[in-house]
């Protein structure tokens, strides 16, 4: 069995969230399994020239966008394991970043086609084309109506896993026929549009012989209104060919028993051992180093959809507990300035580093005490349960995956590996994490929630399974089968 991953980004050659995570690791769970899983991806600038120097060139062809012929180039490299095949145009791809263009909708159609077309040039002809986000949702669609009739795509059949619906990829109805050379009967509420403009998301939902989401609680809450922007009918209408697996983490990258970042690697059996990174965080940070003042840490994009307007309304009167509190990340303005701000009004509380650094989110992790993550939407997430694995307790909102892996403390019953709220409330944040401050001092139920945090597994074995169970069922042979655009209409 053999499956394509088609992605916009994947570790380790790109990231700028999650997706690049799931497309850098499970693929290395597949394999363990014995399925032979390769990816492809575009070649961006920005890929590092320590893996450019190891690609080597398969072969060249021409793109159709529209009416113009594009160059595309293939390239491929086996990094742990894995395949990877690079999609190379420099008018595409050779930007200082990896989305955000006025002509992404172009960018991504072009990597749409190429991919399908390069199926031929690969070492092994996939039996399953997985794709994933908005970035690709175009390319199910385009290989069941222009490409199955031919031979190198006769048996192929579709997963298209949705990551953040919120981000649809919808540009106008002139993409079509300017772009991918569409025929315009499809811009239909049945198949493309949305909204009198061309939906990728939709595209790939109701083209796909299944719809996967990142967690089982994002599954069933993007077939309400308030969560399914739009598209909470049709997904409805999927039935059982829409399934939410569980992402799963790194364990071999983020594991504080022998993770290089941090000065001192411990267990839970050494749980005192993270003392040690904890003065280490403050001294990175210049905070007063007093080991028993609790440090609560947000490691996040700063948008509104991580709950940020909650954090700050409430701040100032969070700053009357006695807390340290440190920010990294980076995202909107606003939000950026605000902890700024902070960070001069309370200098002996608070610390932000605005943007990203890898080591120094291990540090974060490995250091911190609680870690809030007070979403208002968040299909998976994977801070909660890196933080978990480091014995930084999550304070979460219940929703999305976060309600499926953070299971709020009971001091009767002494059950919960961390604490949460369920509206999106100001107050009732504040009063959770009071809460979990509470708990912090007291030895016994701290050190009980901590055991339970960490002997949490939230690696990929368990999602793996559920994707490879996945995969045979739609490479078994059926008698009959119907057009799956017909499956999928609304």
């Amino acid at each position: 069995m053999n499956v394509l991953f088609a992605v916009s980004e994947c570790l380790p050659f790109s990231k700028t969230g999650g997706l690049a995570d799931v497309a850098g690791s499970l693929p290395r769970e597949l394999i363990d399994l014995g399925t032979n899983v390769s990816v492809i991806m575009p070649l961006y600038d920005s890929i590092s020239t320590e893996y450019k120097s190891r690609m080597e060139y398969i072969d060249s062809f021409d793109v159709e966008v529209g009416w113009r012929k594009q160059y595309a180039g293939i390239k491929w490299l086996e990094e742990d394991g894995v395949t990877y095949y690079f999609i190379d145009n420099e008018y595409y791809f050779k930007r200082d970043a990896l989305y955000g263009f006025f002509d992404d909708g172009e960018r991504f159609s072009f990597f749409s086609k190429a991919a399908l077309e390069a199926i031929p040039y690969l070492f092994q002809s996939p039996n399953i084309l997985h794709c994933h986000d908005w970035h690709t949702g175009i390319i199910p669609f385009l290989l069941h109506e222009y490409y199955q009739e031919l031979p190198a795509y006769w048996n192929i059949k579709t997963v298209f896993t949705i990551h953040n619906l919120h981000f649809q990829g919808l540009f106008p109805k002139e993409t079509l026929h300017e772009l991918l050379n569409i025929n315009s009967k499809y811009f239909t509420k049945d198949y493309l549009e949305f909204h009198d403009l061309v939906s990728f998301m939709k595209a790939g939902i109701v083209s796909s012989n299944y719809v996967t989401t990142v967690s089982p609680t994002y599954c069933e809450e993007i077939k309400t209104e308030y969560f399914g922007e739009g598209l909470d009918g049709l997904l409805r209408k999927k039935g059982d060919q829409l399934i939410g697996i569980l992402n799963g983490i790194d364990d071999r990258f983020y594991n504080p028993a022998n993770d290089p970042y941090i000065p001192a690697p411990y267990q839970f059996e050494t749980i005192r051992d993270k003392a040690i990174n904890k003065t280490a965080l403050q001294r990175y940070f210049k905070l007063p180093e007093e080991p028993h003042v609790p440090i609560v840490a947000l490691i996040s994009r700063l948008t509104k959809q991580k709950g940020l307007e909650l954090v700050t309304h409430m701040f100032h009167e969070l700053m009357e507990e006695n807390v340290q509190f440190i920010i990294l990340g980076t995202g909107d303005e606003t939000f950026e300035h605000f902890f700024k701000e902070m960070t001069y009004t309370y200098p002996d509380q608070v610390r932000s580093f605005i943007g990203f650094d890898e080591k120094l989110a291990h540090l974060v992790y490995s250091g911190a005490d609680l870690f809030l993550m007070p979403s208002k939407f968040e299909p998976c997430g994977l801070g909660q349960m890196i933080a978990m694995k480091y014995g930084t307790v999550p304070i979460v909102r219940e929703t999305g995956g976060l309600n499926d892996t953070v299971h709020s403390y009971n001091e009767i019953t002494q059950l919960g590996n961390g604490f949460s709220f369920t509206h999106f409330n100001a107050h009732d944040m504040l009063f959770t994490i009071k809460r979990a401050i509470s708990f912090y001092h007291d030895k016994q139920h701290w050190s009980n929630i901590l055991k339970q945090a960490m002997s949490q597994d939230f690696s990929w074995s368990q999602s793996a399974f559920i994707y490879n169970q996945l995969y045979s069922k739609l490479c078994k042979p059926v008698r009959s089968e119907q057009h799956v655009l017909k499956q999928g209409t609304v």
